[in-house]
């Protein structure tokens, strides 16, 4: 480029911007030359930056050229003239190559403001902060699904209304009933379970569980054709008190006049053993947890079919839905020994139950899980007192006992009586006297 012209064209022009009546020295805008003897524009041979011509401002002042200006460090300039230029500090970055790496901490060392290098993840930290997550996490859920489980408990049951009852003895023992109530089923539900339309509700099995405080826990049977005496009690509903009349009728005959409480009453009345809850589950109820679980598989050993309970089985293993299970169960004319050989089979089924219930595909599970127990709760009925932990604690000594961890047994028997079986009263007392003081049962059921 050439020198700022003049109104006369004498090639001297004055300076842009002076205000001077004797016009400075213009000074002309740097010629960089371009192309050059490699072939690539702009480069000397060997790779260096071009030479730049110098200029002279006409007052005797040199300009250097280029390369003068963009290596020669401001400080070392003797006009202090600043031509902009600088020593290779790249904008944004601090001299000798501490950038701050665009976050005003230390660069990455190359003068152009990287970042350094990330420090090296915190495995233990991440540990920590992962498991004090996962056990909030299951505090939270453990809490929830503890209030939802209680709050479905049906505590209907009042064992205070039960009069002159026996004293205690070490462990607990729970008084579990399935009942034949159809409450809460359709005409559809009651066709296909075959049951019935029996308004009310009775018993259709009874079973007494010791749960000793430390091991031994015993199942023991009540088969519902079992002679006992109606004693004196307090109506449930009426208060009313009714006195002993010395009445021989069938164990389910009690629970059918006036429901749980006397059948509790009649229960520690002729085997001297106090009752300390009372757990109840209908029809639908057992049923429902069956399908659950997705059914249960069971060896029979010998088939057998029953118009009354819908029971139609061959022999060998085979899964049984709700409505299989419930038939098997409750089936009593098909077998040979009646009511003796139902009670057998329902502990069978209970341990085969208690086991698929416990697996960890149904307790890991939670499509599993809370349909099971949300199916169970719902048509459990239980006393007043019993807490989910005590639900829960039947549960697994049930699974124990069912499972070959403790002693499974029929009421000690010792004949009949017009249809009724008589318990045998000598074997009852020594086996409520081993259960009250946790010792291990040793007579021998029916």
């Amino acid at each position: 480029m050439s020198d700022w012209p003049d109104d006369q064209g004498n090639g001297r022009g004055y300076g842009r911007g002076s205000g001077s009546t004797q016009p400075e020295g213009a000074r002309r805008m740097r010629h960089v030359q371009r192309g050059g003897p490699s072939g690539r524009p702009g480069q000397q041979p060997g790779g260096g930056v071009p030479q730049q011509p110098s200029y002279d401002d006409g007052q005797g002042q040199r300009y250097g050229d280029a390369r003068d200006e963009m290596f020669e460090p401001r400080a070392s300039r003797q006009d202090g003239y600043d031509s902009g230029y600088n020593t290779g500090q790249v904008y944004g970055g601090a001299p000798n190559g501490q950038g701050n790496g665009g976050q005003g901490g230390q660069g990455g060392g190359d003068g152009y403001g990287t970042r350094a290098p990330r420090p090296a993840p915190n495995w233990r930290r991440r540990i920590k902060i992962g498991s004090i997550t996962f056990v909030v996490l299951l505090v939270v859920v453990s809490v929830t699904t503890y209030f939802w489980a209680d709050s479905k408990l049906k505590r209907e049951v009042d064992l205070s209304k039960v009069i002159e009852r026996p004293d205690g003895g070490d462990g607990t023992n729970y008084l579990i009933v399935g009942s034949d109530s159809r409450e809460g089923m359709t005409a559809e539900d009651k066709k296909k379970l075959h049951t019935g339309s029996a308004e009310g509700k009775r018993t259709d099995s009874m079973m007494i569980l010791h749960v000793a405080d430390d091991g031994g826990n015993t199942m023991i049977s009540l088969p519902r054709d079992s002679n006992v005496t109606i004693p004196s009690f307090k109506g449930a509903e009426s208060g009313k008190l009714y006195p002993n009349q010395g009445r021989q009728t069938k164990l389910n005959a009690a629970y059918a006049e006036d429901g749980p409480e006397l059948l509790v009453r009649t229960i520690e009345y002729n085997t001297g053993l106090r009752i300390d809850h009372y757990a109840e589950i209908g029809f639908g109820g057992f049923a429902k947890i069956v399908d659950a679980v997705g059914g249960v598989e069971l060896d029979i050993p010998k088939g057998f079919k029953d118009e009354k309970s819908g029971a139609d089985f061959e022999a060998g293993k085979q899964t049984l839905d709700g409505q299989q299970a419930l038939a098997f169960v409750r089936t009593r004319y098909a077998l040979p020994g009646s009511d003796l050989d139902r009670t057998k089979n329902q502990q069978k089924f209970l341990a085969a139950l208690a086991n698929q219930a416990a697996t960890p595909g149904t307790v890991l599970n939670p499509f599993k899980l809370y349909p099971t127990m949300g199916a169970g709760l719902d048509t459990l009925v239980v006393d007043k007192d019993m807490g989910l932990f005590d639900v829960a604690s039947m549960f697994w000594a049930m699974k124990g006992v069912t499972g070959g961890d403790g002693k499974s047994m029929n009421m000690p028997l010792a004949g009949s009586t017009g249809g009724n079986l008589l318990w045998d009263k000598a074997k009852v007392k020594q086996m409520v006297s081993e259960l009250n003081n946790d010792e291990k049962v040793t007579v021998s059921g029916g």
